[in-house]
């Protein structure tokens, strides 16, 4: 690896070369960002090799905290890095790296996950990716090492979270019905003229071997010595609460504010339900919904192509009028994710130079082929735009303002996914979602996400369950009153609600950023428009908070009040 130059002493040249020092030690990272010479590798989860990033990130932390900032742009990038790369050293020295594993978000998913961001269209691509493959039986081993050496120091994720990983495994791998994942991705290549096909289909049976004798580890060694309590506690709660969010939170009043957020959503959604179908309840209400065929959308491939024209509405009629958008934005790719991940949407960012572009996956099960649209036009909002795509590509667009770090290795939970929920409510505001059927679909994504912060907490907290809210009250949470509580007091699809509970309980602190990050647009938001009276122009502040880039909400909250 390339030390770092001693002649980089700005805050913005240090941040620039710890992107490219980071990318040689993490080539899934290095893939994820668009920084091209690392694709034929896959990322070392080895020990050694986490340490190696570890101290890459203490010698950068050093080195920014020595700089000068020579003006506010400096200034706001240096506060900006050392939170970030900062709470990352806290986490590693937490033990909670080589540990990881949950059913979202470890590195079992992104060795997998790092295939669907490669190009795909020549044959000189095709043979990246057959090396890539080849390279994963070793990535794989250097990943059982690592779980292998927390677990003799007595650190290994809850029994739940190794359990279903080895389920994803095993779809990866081919083993629960039909072909593994490396082979249909190999066999892409099929139509390709010159593509390696040998090469490929050599490294899909190794990488699908690989995953299948992953997932037998994990079962035989890893599994028996997997605490079966979810709960990891206040403490560690704490920081993980502080890295998804960027602000040190009082969790008990988040909990609080949590029922208060819940309780008024539930009101309202009960007066739309009303309308919708009178005297009906909630699930009544969306019952009709789903029967109606104004909603209804039959297979993937027809689903995959309404939310691309949703995506495509909402790019034209926003643009010029609520937002700049610049030409580079202006692509948003909407596909279908590959089966065996979990179910729900997410999105990947566009390359610095856009060849890539921004794009909105959608992750549903391999069968499904009967959508209802009323629950997902504010999640086409959410994901693409005014949501996450107008807020990452418009990070990205900033080359001459912000450093690479802020524009593209920077990501806080509580910034992202708070506007992305923030982006739901503002199109309600601009007059986009005055259907009932589509109201009623945005409301209950945000009943979901405010119950997201009362079961999160509540579970790994293992907090009581208030008076006056008709739910198990004077208990104390478990995963299977959560599982309860979101069945029951959301009108979510069951299927979803079963990987959530499963999420939250392996990545905690994640899931209520989006209500908590939400709650600080709207206040910020409130604040400038008071500061500023008949002068605030909602359009400005939105493309100046915007051009920001991410950072932790105790940030956002100072940088937000001098708009």
């Amino acid at each position: 690896m390339r030390r770092m130059s001693s002649s980089r002493t700005s805050v913005h040249e240090i941040s620039d070369q710890y992107v490219a020092d980071y990318a040689e030690l993490n080539p899934n990272l290095a893939t994820d960002l668009g920084v091209p010479g690392h694709d034929e590798e896959l990322t070392d989860f080895s020990p050694d090799a986490l340490a190696a990033r570890n101290a890459l990130a203490e010698r950068a932390l050093r080195d920014v905290e020595a700089a000068e900032p020579a003006d506010d742009s400096e200034r706001a990038a240096k506060e900006v890095f050392l939170e970030r790369v900062g709470l990352s050293t806290e986490i590693y020295h937490a033990g909670l790296v080589d540990s990881a594993l949950n059913v979202i978000d470890s590195p079992v998913q992104g060795l997998r996950e790092v295939f669907d961001l490669m190009p795909t269209d020549t044959a000189e691509q095709w043979a990246v990716i057959a090396k890539r493959l080849a390279n994963m039986p070793q990535a794989v081993a250097n990943l059982r090492a690592a779980l292998s050496h927390a677990a003799a120091d007595g650190r290994v994720s809850a029994l739940r979270q190794v359990t279903r990983v080895i389920e994803q495994c095993e779809t990866w791998a081919g083993l629960r019905g039909g072909r593994s994942f490396f082979a249909n991705l190999a066999a892409q290549a099929d139509e390709v003229a010159g593509a390696p096909h040998a090469d490929l289909a050599a490294g899909a049976a190794a990488a699908s071997q690989a995953y299948a004798e992953l997932a037998g580890f994990l079962r035989d060694e890893l599994a028996p010595k997997a605490p079966t309590k979810d709960a990891v506690g206040r403490e560690t709660y704490q920081l993980w609460s502080r890295y998804f969010t960027g602000a040190q939170l009082d969790l008990d009043e988040a909990y609080e504010w949590g029922w208060q957020e819940f309780t008024r959503i539930e009101t309202e959604m009960k007066q739309v339900a009303d309308r919708i179908k009178p005297g009906a309840t909630l699930a009544e209400a969306a019952a009709a919904l789903d029967a109606d065929p104004r909603y209804r959308v039959h297979g993937q491939p027809a689903f995959q192509e309404w939310m691309q024209r949703l995506s495509d509405r909402a790019l034209v009629e926003l643009r010029g009028v609520h937002f700049e958008i610049p030409d580079e934005l202006m692509r948003l790719e909407c596909r279908i994710a590959p089966p065996g991940g979990g179910v729900g949407a997410y999105y990947t960012a566009p390359t610095d130079d856009f060849a890539r572009p921004g794009r909105m996956w959608w992750s549903v099960p391999a069968d499904r082929e009967e959508f209802s649209t009323w629950r997902e036009v504010s999640t086409v909002y959410h994901e693409g735009v005014p949501g996450h795509h107008l807020q990452v590509a418009t990070a990205v667009h900033q080359a001459g303002k912000l450093n690479r770090f802020q524009r593209l290795m920077c990501w806080v939970s509580g910034y992202g996914e708070g506007w992305a929920l923030y982006a739901e409510r503002l199109m309600r505001e601009l007059g986009y979602l005055e259907d009932n059927g589509d109201l009623l679909g945005m409301l209950d994504a945000h009943l979901f996400r405010a119950a997201r912060v009362i079961v999160d907490i509540g579970m790994h907290l293992e907090l009581e369950i208030p008076a006056g809210t008709g739910f198990h009250e004077g208990e104390r949470w478990t995963p299977e009153l959560g599982l309860e509580f979101m069945l029951t007091r959301t009108i979510t699809d069951p299927a979803h609600v079963r990987d959530e509970i499963d999420r939250y309980l392996g990545w905690p602190g994640q899931a209520p950023s989006y209500k908590l990050g939400e709650r600080l647009w709207l206040a910020a938001r409130d604040e400038a428009r008071q500061r500023k009276g008949a002068d605030f122009d909602l359009r400005a502040f939105h493309q100046q908070a915007l051009e920001l880039g991410a950072m932790g909400l105790d940030t956002l909250r100072d940088r937000l009040a001098a708009l």
